[in-house]
């Protein structure tokens, strides 16, 4: 659509169209416009006939009204076209051939593969297999030897047009596009110079079936088609085959002698053809139109080179101007005498044209469509074939005036393939036949015997001889039927026993072959067959009379004027005439409608027509009960219109010549309209069809006969017909012609309208009175839509009386009519657009008159309230919204009509003894749906509609916002009346959002609250309270309301109740209670359609949490009690318990459940209640020690920029996740909740510049809550399943750590100057809460520095290896490969280079020296250094008890690096002995051991310093005693209170390497398991006990990464472990450690301990996106700590088999 809106563009402002090209281009260019404006959901656009916009201040409304109504028609049937076309070509097909008449094929001819060797002629043409017979003419393409076009321009596009298919073409059953094949050359293909030349030889043929294109089913005009070729053999090639071939076997071989029209009705048929590959290559489509219409529509298919082949016949519409004058003749077939010859002769047929002297007529042949004529046209020989059948058609083209003296002449030549002879031979016949008859008529169409005359050299060329004897066999039957006697040859020429037939097809429009319609014509000439050629006309075919209209007319008024003083002849002209008449209004004639009105306009001219007219009518319509004349009066009344043209022109031209006037014309007129109305005043029966024609045709005279007769008698006239007509006979028709009546010229005259007017209105009155039965509403509005469509314009002089009369009589029937019709009636728009007209044209002086009809209050009472609902009903509710002019038009006119109405109110309706509350009710509520209504909401419109709608109509709210302020003003003390019921509406008129409205309107809600202040006896405004809070929720959830309006009612509402002296404290407060609520229910309406549940959840809360009491009247309190308050409570707790174990929140339900279960023992004493809930209280203890629960992750969110609402600008949320729900997954969730905000890739806090842009954006990352460990938990050993949920839970701070670095980097040591940037959150409430995120209430910031952090490294990696090792001491049957890659990691000399870092970096003279304060933390470092050595040692020893024999190379390899690394340890650092061992299982009541998480606060407090180095015995752990003091125990018992904060700093970050690629394993040292006591193992040697089968071997590279290294503590990543079997037991034994206290609160950051310093350098620059494996802590990722499945039954190895090969 685009392209073409370009394309026709560019056409406009060329500057080149024609005017009348112009208008249908700019039509074009509009009906696109306004499709593509309805596809878009744009406004339609109305425009005139010349495309210009319709202006509505200059258009009347029913005009306007009928012109949206036709252009959304065109739209809707577009659509639906548009629709039809993809969906169902059938239907697409029908409704073409429905609306069209003509049609065009084209066909292109792209290319003809055929290997002749000669030149040929292609002749196609449209064929009908079914009635054998050609449709068209051929087209010619001429081919030469070489394969190619003899016009080479032409090659691959050779266009022909076959014009003038009428839809009967189209539709036939079958319908082919056949190719004759015709080869120039010599009578066989052979080579020689010695063969004759030039002779057109039969080839082959070539046929398709267009009948799927022809119906439409098929358009594709890209698509080439291809057409097969049938060659046709050779007779000798024949006669050879049949030699060789048994003469049994049927040859289906085609010979070259059968007729080419039976050749392709045999391929037809039998739909085989051996082509070989040879054949055409064509492209076809369809075009409706004829020629003309096809030039314009398809000028890029269409132009100077293609082709133009016609119809042989006229095309089913003939149109004014269509000339042609063409004579088709056939040569059929012949038979021949062989005379001397032995065998048949090769004849030869030479057509050609001579006149009467016989001279050839040049270039009057057309052999086919492509070329010019020729002079001489050779027909195809057939080899030696005694009666050839050629069936060839040419086209005989000459002037009309050379008709009447040519004739077409025959000549017959034998042929020889040797040039030789050839040249010898002359013609041995010669035949001929005449144009034009004797009578002057053409040819007769059909088959004609032709007689052979011999060749006589002089005499048969010599036409004036041969021309005197008969030229057909007709002829000379003709002459013998006409003498009487049996036809004799003269013998001037001999004849021959040949015969020859041929077929003629006259296409003319100049010529005629009707005998009757020449001899009117010439009526003169015989006039004693004037009556009888009269009474023949009716007789003649249409076609033949409109190619002579203006002489058959002329004929017809000679004879009339030449008989003026007979009466002979009157009735036979008036029935020619009628006739005439009635022929030109068929469908296939009637675009000569313009001919006929040219021809009595100026060429008519009998002045005394008229008389004889007006006689044969009055005679017809005074005797219509005669049967003989009822019908010549049916066709006389159709032909009405004409005939009266004719007798009005006669009239005009009697007056302009003689200038006098008699009464008998105006006599003859008022007989006229007697005889009608005596006609129409008889009973229904009695001549209905006669009836009906009267009331149709009749008004069609009106607009010429009151050129010649008085208008206003000519009214009454009228008036007084359908007056005669009874009210209940044919109403749809009395109103259909009065319709016309009023549509006529004669209704803009005002003299003519007061007659006129009246019987209009008593006749719609009538109809639309309410005690009607089955009034005819289409026709009544169709007439009353016409009188106020001429009442609206301004060429019809005064129309102030008549628009009066039509108020008076109609306006309350109409609204009536509407009132009561459905709105789903499809006349509902139309009588809208008729009341619409009615209050248009009415001025203030009409309402009051109008008023003043009514005779009793209560009768105005009635109408104004029918008027207020209507009116309310009807805005917005009948036009279509793109009709946006005329819902603009009808709001405006309603305005008008309220505000006169209005004024009634206050006139009659204002003091208190005829106040009518429901009236003024319905007034403001009408007033309130106006102001309100879409169509005048300018906000929600583009700037340029809103521009031009304020331009036309000005902002329609105001004027009616006003209106209302003032009217409730003028209420006065009925105010209180309206109070709560209009606030509501009050409150509607108020959003609307149009600043002057609102400050005009806010202020009535003061006039409430003092109304209702004033006149309460409580002194307060509590209905009005409560309604405006009610309706305020109700319309901003509906959308309206914005933050200016909250503004603004606060503002107007303080200034009036501070000023007032009772209202000023309790009216403040009411105007900050609606600002507040106002904020918050905008906030809500901002995020109601969001998905996110989150969002929702968090406006409902600040909408419905308030710190402030509820106020008692806004307390419910007619609800009904169905339960008792301890009922509910316990329903209520049950219901609460049941939603917390769906979540996994076994905590809360227990608290819960023991509150429940204290009522239950304590208060209602049901002791079976108390033990199912004692029950699920044990099962909810039980799923904390088993079940699975995963730990969610938290991220910090900030809202930056003025972009995001109130509730979420500049402001930082903590979310909760989902259940595996990362930190991607969070992202994208979150950025698809605001598609426009900009993710922001730094964690630092924002400027200002994003924090005041206009935009959002949006910072997001992962924060880790902070553990605060219960009280009852305080100084006690609490398994880990039980911890694990108080480190996402119970939590409202979190953490976040950014590394960052300050001073100098030291290429050495890069970790020595890496410092962290630790921010701790504090939120608004706890998590988990009633929505999944909460507001940061609170943001503080330190710096962590490189000590502290790697001492908080080393206590995280000890507190890791403290709980596996007591874990695989606790159960024998875990796996011990997780142990093995830990202990691998620290123990191996590869790895050691992480104490390393920490002694360059922090142990040196030089750095002690410049922090002195850092020597304690320095100590507590060395302390956790060293206290990784009795770790280790029970780690090594519980390895070699478990280690297989495919692991004691690695567990021998352990020993080693091991005796060495203690060596050195305790060697720097002391030896760290603990008070007991970890691996002393303490026994339980029932047999069973439980572990607690050891912290590693709780390492050290456990541990004791001693400065004596111990060796190691292989398979030695740590000492059996504790060990001698040090000096070291004094630094450990001043640092009580630095080890707490270490120990609590220690815990804020953790190793999320894992974590990132462990996020669905359960990290090893979170499982606590309980197992039963085993007996004690000697710690110096092995277990004797045979192990279970381990597939593990230690050369997977994946085991051997250190645990100091960034990429070392993957140690869970593709092997988590399986828990084991657990008990529910708990331990008695005194010997567990304690936990911290409220100050030792610490944040445990389960999996794999974090990496020591790193040697390789750390990033730079971080994205919270990416993971750093460079340093300690990393950025916020994924927390690994979720509790551990169930134990399966049988322990497999989580370790693949496939280290066998790589043992290290």
């Amino acid at each position: 659509m685009a392209y073409s809106l370009i394309e026709y563009r560019s056409q406009i402002v060329s500057g080149t169209l024609p005017k009348d090209d112009l208008v249908e281009l700019r039509k074009k260019v509009t009906a696109k416009i306004d499709y593509g404006n309805r596809i878009l959901g744009l406004d339609l656009v109305v425009r005139d006939d010349a495309g210009n916009t319709l202006d509505p201040d200059c258009t009347s409304t029913v005009s306007l009204f009928r012109a949206f109504e036709t252009a959304s028609r065109s739209i809707d049937d577009r659509i639906q076209e548009e629709k039809t076309r993809l969906q169902n070509l059938e239907m697409r097909r029908q409704s073409l051939f429905s609306t069209v008449h003509t049609y065009s094929l084209f066909v292109n001819l792209k290319n003809f593969v055929c290997n002749i060797g000669e030149d040929a002629e292609l002749l196609m043409s449209l064929y009908d297999p079914d009635q054998s017979e050609f449709i068209s003419e051929n087209f010619l393409v001429r081919w030469d030897s070489m394969g190619m076009p003899k016009e080479i321009e032409k090659l691959n596009n050779l266009p022909a047009l076959f014009t003038d298919l009428s839809s009967s073409d189209l539709i036939r059953p079958r319908l082919f596009l056949v190719c004759q094949i015709i080869r120039v050359g010599s009578m066989e293909l052979k080579e020689g110079k010695k063969h004759t030349g030039g002779l057109r030889r039969p080839f082959g043929v070539a046929v398709m079936d267009i009948t799927d294109i022809a119906h439409g089913k098929a358009d594709d005009e890209e698509k080439q088609h291809f057409i097969p070729f049938q060659q046709i053999a050779m007779e000798t090639y024949i006669r050879q085959r049949q030699l060789i071939i048994s003469p049994l076997l049927p040859s289906r071989v085609i010979g070259e002698n059968e007729p080419l029209t039976a050749v392709f009705n045999k391929v037809i048929n039998t739909r085989e053809v051996n082509h070989k590959g040879q054949g055409l290559f064509v492209t076809l489509k369809l075009l409706p139109g004829d020629l003309s219409q096809v030039r314009k529509d398809y000028p890029h298919f269409v132009d100077r080179t293609t082709a133009i082949v016609r119809k042989m016949g006229f095309p089913e519409i003939i149109l004014p101007g269509y000339v042609r004058n063409d004579i088709y003749v056939t040569l059929l077939q012949g038979e021949f005498d062989r005379g001397k010859k032995t065998s048949p002769k090769n004849v030869e047929v030479m057509l050609s044209v001579l006149d009467n002297d016989g001279n050839l007529m040049e270039k009057a042949i057309f052999p086919g469509a492509g070329y010019d004529g020729i002079t001489e046209y050779k027909s195809v020989i057939y080899y030696q074939v005694k009666q050839p059948s050629w069936n060839e058609t040419v086209k005989v083209t000459i002037p009309i005036e050379d008709v009447g003296r040519c004739h077409l002449r025959v000549m017959f030549r034998h042929r020889s393939s040797q040039d030789s002879r050839d040249k010898s031979e002359k013609p041995f016949g010669m035949a001929f036949v005449r144009l034009m008859k004797g009578d002057g008529t053409t040819l007769r169409d059909g088959r004609h015997d032709l007689i052979v005359y011999k060749v006589d050299a002089k005499k048969s060329e010599d036409a004036k001889t041969y021309l005197t004897l008969p030229g057909s066999w007709a002829e000379v039957e003709e002459k013998e039927r006409q003498t009487g006697k049996t036809f004799n040859h003269s013998g001037v020429i001999p004849l021959t026993k040949d015969s020859f037939q041929i077929g003629t097809l006259t296409c003319s429009t100049k010529l005629t072959q009707n005998v009757d319609l020449l001899g009117l014509l010439n009526w003169r000439s015989n006039p004693e067959e004037l009556d009888q050629n009269l009474q023949r006309l009716m007789e003649v075919e249409g076609g033949e009379i409109v190619k002579f209209l203006q002489d058959t007319l002329d004929a017809l008024f000679s004879i009339m004027m030449e008989t003026s003083e007979e009466e002979t002849y009157d009735t036979l002209l008036f029935n020619a005439l009628v006739f005439i008449i009635t022929l030109i209004g068929d469908i296939k004639f009637q675009h000569f409608n313009p001919v006929l009105e040219t021809y009595i306009n100026k060429h008519f001219s009998a002045t005394l027509a008229y008389m004889k007219l007006t006689k044969v009518l009055n005679y017809y319509v005074g005797h219509a009960d005669e049967p003989v004349l009822t019908e010549r009066l049916y066709s006389a009344l159709k032909a009405l219109k004409y005939l009266f043209r004719f007798i009005v022109q006669s009239r005009v031209l009697y007056l302009r010549f003689y200038g006098t006037s008699e009464d008998a014309f105006f006599n003859s007129i008022r007989t006229l309209f007697l005889s009608f109305n005596t006609l129409m005043d008889r009973p229904l029966d009695e001549g209905v069809k006669i009836k009906g024609a009267i009331l149709k045709y009749l008004p069609t005279i009106i607009n010429d006969i009151k050129n010649v007769f008085d208008p206003v008698e000519l009214s009454v006239l009228l008036t007084k017909f359908i007056e005669s007509i009874p009210d209940s006979q044919l109403v749809r028709q009395k109103l259909g012609c009065m319709c016309k009546m009023v549509e006529s010229d004669l209704f803009k005259q005002s003299e003519c309208r007061d007659v006129l007017l009246p019987l209009v209105t008593d006749q719609l009155s009538g109809q639309l009175d309410d005690h009607s039965n089955k009034p005819d509403h289409e026709a009544c509005v169709q007439l009353l839509s016409t009188v106020l469509d001429n009442l609206d314009r301004k060429n019809v002089g005064p129309t102030r009386g008549h628009v009066q009369l039509i108020m008076e009589r109609l306006l309350r029937r109409v609204n009536r009519t509407v009132i009561s019709m459905s709105r789903t009636s499809t006349l509902i728009g139309h009588y809208l657009a008729c009341m619409t007209a009615i209050l248009k044209q009415m001025d203030d002086m009409h309402y009051a008159h109008y008023i003043s009809t009514f005779k009793t209050r209560q009768d105005i009472i009635d109408f104004l309230m029918e008027t207020f609902i209507m009116f309310k009903d009807l805005m917005g509710n009948v036009f279509p919204s793109d009709w946006m002019t005329m819902n603009l038009l009808q709001i405006g006119v309603f305005l008008r009509a309220i505000n006169q109405y209005s004024e009634v109110l206050n006139m009659y309706f204002m003091d208190q003894t005829h106040f009518e509350l429901q009236l003024w009710n319905n007034y403001f509520h009408l007033t309130v749906a106006f102001l309100t209504h879409k169509s005048l909401q300018l906000e929600s419109f583009s700037q340029e509609k809103r521009n031009k709608i304020l331009n036309k109509y000005g902002d329609m709210r105001k004027s009616i916002g006003f209106k209302i302020r003032d009217m409730w003003y003028n209420l006065g003390p009925h105010k209180m009346k309206f109070i709560p019921a209009m606030v509501g509406p009050i409150l509607k008129a108020t959003l609307v959002p149009e600043p002057e409205l609102r400050k005009a309107t806010i202020p009535i809600f003061f006039d409430m609250m003092q109304c209702e202040h004033n006149f309460t006896p409580s002194r307060t405004f509590n209905m009005f309270e409560n309604e405006l809070i009610t309706k305020l929720d109700q319309e901003v959830e509906g959308g309206r309301g914005d933050e200016q309006y909250k503004i603004l009612l606060e503002k107007i509402l303080l200034e009036h109740c501070r000023r007032h002296r009772y209202l000023s404290q309790s009216g403040e407060e009411l105007a900050l209670l609606l600002s507040s609520l106002l904020e918050k229910l905008l906030a809500y309406r901002t995020i109601t359609h969001d998905e996110s549940p989150e969002l929702r959840m968090s406006c409902t809360v600040n909408v419905l949490w308030s710190d402030k009491p509820c106020a008692p009247h806004l307390i419910p309190g007619h609800g009904k009690h169905v339960w008792t308050q301890q009922e509910l409570k316990e329903r209520l707790f049950q219901e609460i318990i049941c939603n917390l174990d769906k979540g996994k929140m076994w905590e809360k339900a227990i608290e819960m459940g023991k509150q429940l279960a204290k009522m239950h023992e304590n208060q209602m004493f049901d002791f079976m209640e108390l033990s199912q809930l004692l029950k699920q209280q044990a099962q909810f203890y039980e799923n904390i020690m088993h079940a699975m629960r995963p730990q969610p992750e938290y991220f910090a969110v900030g809202y930056y920029g003025l972009g995001f609402p109130t509730f979420l600008r500049n402001k930082v949320f903590i979310y909760r996740g989902k259940e595996y729900e990362w930190l991607e997954d969070f992202s994208l969730k979150l950025l698809s909740q605001f598609p426009n905000a900009a993710r922001m890739t730094s964690t630092a806090p924002p400027g200002d510049n994003i924090c005041n842009s206009q935009g959002q954006h949006i910072q997001c990352f992962t924060v880790k809550p902070v553990l605060t460990v219960p009280a009852q938990f305080k100084d006690k050993g609490v398994p880990e399943q039980i911890l694990n949920y108080y480190r996402t839970n119970e939590v409202d701070q979190f953490q976040y750590s950014r590394p960052f670095r300050k001073g100098a980097k030291d290429p050495d040591n890069e970790f020595a100057t890496m410092w962290i940037e630790r921010t701790t959150y504090i939120t608004t409430y706890h998590f988990p809460g009633i929505l999944k995120w909460f507001e940061v209430k609170s943001i503080s910031v330190e710096e962590i520095s490189p000590l502290q952090n790697a001492v908080e490294t080393m206590e995280m990696a000890n507190e890791k290896l403290s709980n596996l090792v007591q874990q695989q001491a606790c159960d024998s049957s875990t796996s011990v490969h997780p142990l093995s890659m830990m202990l691998n990691g620290i123990v191996d000399p590869a790895v050691m280079g992480g104490y390393s870092n920490y002694e360059k970096a922090f142990f040196t003279d030089t750095y002690m020296h410049e922090h002195p304060d850092d020597l304690e933390s320095i100590e507590v470092l060395k302390h956790l250094i060293a206290l990784q050595i009795p770790l280790l040692a029970d780690g090594i020893r519980i390895h070699g008890e478990k280690s297989t024999e495919q692991l004691k190379p690695l567990h021998n390899r352990l020993l080693t690096c091991f005796s060495d690394l203690r060596e050195r340890v305790e060697k720097h650092y002391g030896v760290i002995t603990l008070p007991c061992s970890l691996t002393e299982r303490k026994k339980s009541r029932v047999g069973s051991v439980v572990m607690p998480y050891i912290l590693s606060s709780t390492l050290r407090r456990m541990s004791t310093v001693s400065t004596t180095s111990s060796g190691l015995s292989s398979g030695s752990t740590s000492s059996n005693g504790p060990s001698r003091p040090s000096s070291q125990d004094s630094l450990l018992s001043r640092d009580t209170a630095n080890d707490r904060r270490a120990s609590m700093l220690s815990r804020s970050e953790d190793d999320n390497r894992i974590g990132r690629k462990n996020r669905k394993e359960w990290s090893v040292s979170k499982s606590q398991v309980l197992v039963e006591r085993q007996p004690d193992i000697d710690e110096q040697t092995l277990p004797e006990k045979p192990q279970r089968p381990k597939s593990l071997q230690f050369g997977d590279r994946r085991l051997t990464l250190s645990l100091f290294q960034g990429v070392s503590s993957h140690l869970s990543l593709d092997n988590p472990l399986s828990p084991l079997p657990a008990s529910p037991q708990t331990p008695h034994s005194s010997t567990y450690s304690s936990l911290p206290g409220d100050n030792d609160a610490t944040t445990d950051t389960p999996g794999t301990p974090p990496p020591m310093p790193p040697k390789k350098h750390p990033h730079e620059m971080f994205d919270i996106s990416q993971n750093s494996l460079e340093f300690h802590p990393p950025l916020p990722q994924k927390i690994d700590s979720k509790p551990p499945p169930p134990p399966p039954k049988t322990r497999k190895s989580m370790f693949p088999g496939s280290y066998e090969n790589n043992p290290q």
